[in-house]
């Protein structure tokens, strides 16, 4: 697996003309090499494989890491360094980076002792993470399972009264409990008011009858994430709460049918923001429609009005849209899901129809 991935890679270097990459993001590394860690390092040649790490990877490295020559940093060689060892070594003329993973710091260092071109990658390694395999494919729909199996559970957990942080912790808990290693992103717990902010983290308000309460959260299971919004009630609703979420759940449902192989992103965001905007709140959905999931929980495509990506199966990406009203609350709906040859493959599973506790 990790061999074809580094296969592609290999033919959008030699079309990029770079003779090596160097890789210190976690994502993009891991991605390549099957390594679980942090701190360390990818060299890849159009011939070689390089993994740079020091003495508390080493083991790790040499258990997970594949097809790779292990080298273990020392205090008396320094990373730019090695780096430059490394491309002298192996003839390199011009090596790629990351450009948004490396600070201006670490690329000044890099680039004062390189005897070659550093040039950024634009993107290369992103470019193939983008389609999922069917490895990666099963791995988030388990990471789905266990958001939807964590919202079923806060159903019967959430009692008025309660905090917006007990209501995260346990969110948090039983993802973990049921295998999920960290969180995706800090959950959103937002009740009242407060769900008219679109990433309104849990505070210590004490939800109360009568207000909308947003969950948006998710997990990572082995190195993929999950990303889900729901948006339920306490007690009983207003008329104006029942107006605004059918009017998020239908552009919800409009935007899920135009996800399909070859439809541009800007299309399908369009088709979920003019539900919105025909029902005279058009001014309060703000956020693209949705993006790319992946080893990141915010990885390309976007899905946005300014976005010309055709679509193609394998991308895993969300729908979200919603409904933002200062001084009153918030409706977001999110989905994630595949795109498949045929439409597309709806990895949350919970119910969208308003639920009231």
């Amino acid at each position: 697996m990790y061999e074809k991935r580094i296969a592609k890679l290999r033919e959008k270097m030699s079309a990029a003309k770079l003779d090596a990459v160097f890789l210190a993001g976690d994502h993009n590394r891991n991605y390549l090499s099957g390594f679980t860690g942090n701190e360390s390092y990818s060299f890849i040649t159009l011939d070689k494989a390089f993994f740079i790490t020091d003495s508390r990877f080493t083991e790790q490295a040499s258990q997970q890491v594949e097809g790779y020559e292990i080298i273990e940093t020392s205090i008396n060689k320094t990373l730019p360094e090695l780096v430059s060892d490394l491309a002298d070594e192996n003839l390199v003329k011009t090596l790629g980076f990351e450009e948004d993973v490396l600070t201006y710091k670490a690329y000044s260092e890099h680039k004062d002792r390189l005897r070659c071109g550093f040039v950024p990658m634009k993107g290369l390694v992103e470019d193939i993470r983008i389609i999922k395999d069917s490895y990666e494919l099963d791995i988030l729909r388990k990471a789905a399972e266990i958001a939807d199996e964590a919202f079923g559970h806060i159903l019967k957990f959430i009692q008025p009264g309660m905090t917006e942080r007990e209501i995260g912790l346990e969110l948090e808990m039983h993802m973990k409990r049921n295998g999920a290693s960290s969180l995706s992103f800090p959950s959103i717990v937002a009740s009242g008011t407060r769900s008219s902010l679109p990433h309104g983290e849990a505070t210590d308000k004490r939800v109360a009858e009568g207000e909308f309460l947003t969950l948006d959260f998710g997990c990572v299971y082995r190195e993929y994430c999950s990303d889900m919004t729901r948006t339920i009630v306490i007690g009983k609703p207003s008329e104006k709460m029942v107006e605004i979420y059918n009017t998020v759940l239908e552009a919800q449902l409009q935007a899920a049918k135009c996800f399909r192989e070859g439809a541009v992103a800007a299309d399908v965001d369009r088709a979920g923001r003019d539900c919105i905007a025909k029902a005279g709140y058009g001014e309060n959905f703000g956020h693209s429609l949705g993006h790319g999931v992946g080893r990141q929980v915010h990885e390309a495509p976007n899905i946005s009005s300014r976005n010309g990506t055709v679509l193609r199966a394998g991308m895993v990406v969300t729908n979200e849209p919603g409904i933002y009203l200062p001084g009153f609350g918030g409706v977001r709906i999110e989905d994630m899901l595949v795109i498949t040859k045929e439409g597309s493959e709806v990895m949350s599973k919970s119910t969208k129809e308003m639920i009231c506790i």
